[in-house]
Parts: structure tokens; C-alpha cells; sequence
């Protein structure tokens, strides 16, 4: 129980292990899955998606106070389920108890989704490439960039947890946004469906391939034969009661 001034009571790293775990399994008892976030060693995050948005979120000046908390927990393994989908993000986090945490991120609008493809337009080659994050600086800034890329700023999330602690972001929430770094590590894909677009319209914008599946025009199935030594070749009708002479390839 919280003490006269409101606080909660100090939990060691060790107890809250031991209280994550125990959680674990009474969620799993009852049917529910848990997907907990696992860190090794002191890194959160290693690949070049977990690391940016690491970077991002060490740029809200407003929460700097509350962040390194966050790290603390996150790799104590307080964070025992987190799951992340279009627009939302949420998770369980161990403290003095056991804390609901529910994060809504506004997503991309589809002006800023459009502009930003065109913006990279030719500056990535393929998906393999962009999820490993291997392109031109240029790119990463622009996709990585507040206000017009795919990190959101602080005014973009909205942050909930059910613990007492009645400040803006709170150590779980801290927890939870440096556990979805940890998260793109695993798997980077969902940066993009958080924001409820696809990774390959990225792809395709840079080749100037259309959106969506259509057969390929004439002039480009011309274009294909004569790259073989093939060319198409007119031959005029001749008056009915004749027969029509096909095209022929040469």
C-alpha cells in the first residue's frame, strides 16, 4: 500500500523479477499469451531500427527525468507483455505492482505517408535492405524525422498507466517505449504497422511502380521482347475474302 505522502513502496529489481514471473504464469493459466520484452546486457536496443527509436525518444526534453527509470526497468525484465498494432500499443509492466500501460500513437496521415514516399523515392532498393536499415543518410533522416517521418513526437502519443504516479510519463510508460525499441530489434516491420502502412509501397514509390497489381501495359511488353531481338513488325490487312497476315516476330 502506498504511504501517507501517496508513494509506493520500494520494490528491488530482484522482487520485481520474481513478481513478473509469477505474473507470467497466472496470465498463462488464464488462457492469455504474454509477450514479455527480453534485453541482454545494458544495449536495449542493437539494430538500427531499435537504436533510432531509442535516439527519438531520448529527444523528448519534457521526460528526460523519467527515461532513465524506464531504462532501469525495461532491463530488469519488467515489461512482461507488450503488443503493438495499428495506432496502439499495449503492455504490462511489474512495479510495486502490476500496472496496465495503453499508448495511442497517431498515425501517419496519408498526405505525410504519400510525400514521405516520394520523398525516398529511388533512395531504397529493396524491403531486405530497408529493414535492416541500410540506406543513404538521406533517407534514414527522412523517414526517422518528428513531425514528417514515421517517429512520433511527444504531442503524437498519448500516454495511460493504471499506477498511482500522476505525472505525464511514469517509469512504466518509460519502460514500454524503450521496450518497442527493443521490439523493432526483433522485428522492424512493426514500426510500419503501427502506423497502419506497408513497407513496400516505400519500394515501390522508389521504382515508380503503381500500388496495386495491374497487368503490364503494351508498350511495355514491346519494350521487354525487343530487349531479346524482337521486334514487332505492322503488316497491313489485306481486302476481306483474303486472309490477315499475323504479326511475326523477326
Amino acid at each position: 500500500m502506498p504511504d501517507y505522502w501517496g508513494w509506493q513502496p520500494y520494490v528491488s529489481a530482484a522482487e520485481r523479477r520474481r513478481k513478473a514471473a509469477r505474473a507470467m504464469e497466472k496470465y498463462k493459466k488464464q488462457g492469455n499469451p504474454v509477450s514479455p520484452v527480453v534485453v541482454e546486457g545494458r544495449a536495449i536496443a542493437k539494430t538500427f531500427w531499435g537504436k533510432a527509436w531509442c535516439e527519438n525518444l531520448e529527444r523528448y526534453s519534457d521526460y528526460a527525468n523519467r527515461l532513465p527509470r524506464g531504462r532501469t526497468y525495461v532491463r530488469n525484465g519488467s515489461v512482461i507483455d507488450l503488443k503493438i498494432g495499428p495506432g496502439a500499443i499495449d503492455a504490462l509492466v511489474s512495479g510495486s505492482d502490476i500496472y496496465q500501460v495503453a499508448l495511442k500513437v497517431t498515425p501517419v496521415s496519408k498526405t505525410r505517408w504519400k510525400t514521405l514516399c516520394s520523398d525516398c523515392a529511388g533512395g531504397i532498393d529493396s524491403l531486405v535492405e530497408l529493414l535492416q536499415g541500410r540506406f543513404s543518410k538521406g533517407v534514414m533522416e527522412r523517414i526517422c524525422r518528428q513531425g514528417t517521418g514515421l517517429f512520433p513526437s511527444p504531442k503524437e502519443i498519448r500516454l495511460s498507466c493504471s499506477c498511482p504516479d500522476a505525472a505525464g510519463m511514469c517509469k512504466h510508460v518509460a519502460a514500454v517505449l524503450y521496450g518497442v525499441g527493443s521490439r523493432f530489434d526483433e522485428n522492424p516491420e512493426l514500426l510500419f504497422r503501427l502506423h497502419a502502412v506497408k513497407a513496400e509501397e516505400l519500394i515501390a514509390a522508389g521504382e515508380g511502380l503503381p500500388l496495386v497489381k495491374e497487368g503490364p501495359a503494351a508498350s511495355k511488353v514491346l519494350e521487354d521482347l525487343s530487349i531479346f531481338g524482337l521486334d514487332m513488325v505492322e503488316v497491313e490487312e489485306k481486302p476481306k475474302g483474303k486472309k490477315k497476315r499475323a504479326k511475326r516476330a523477326v
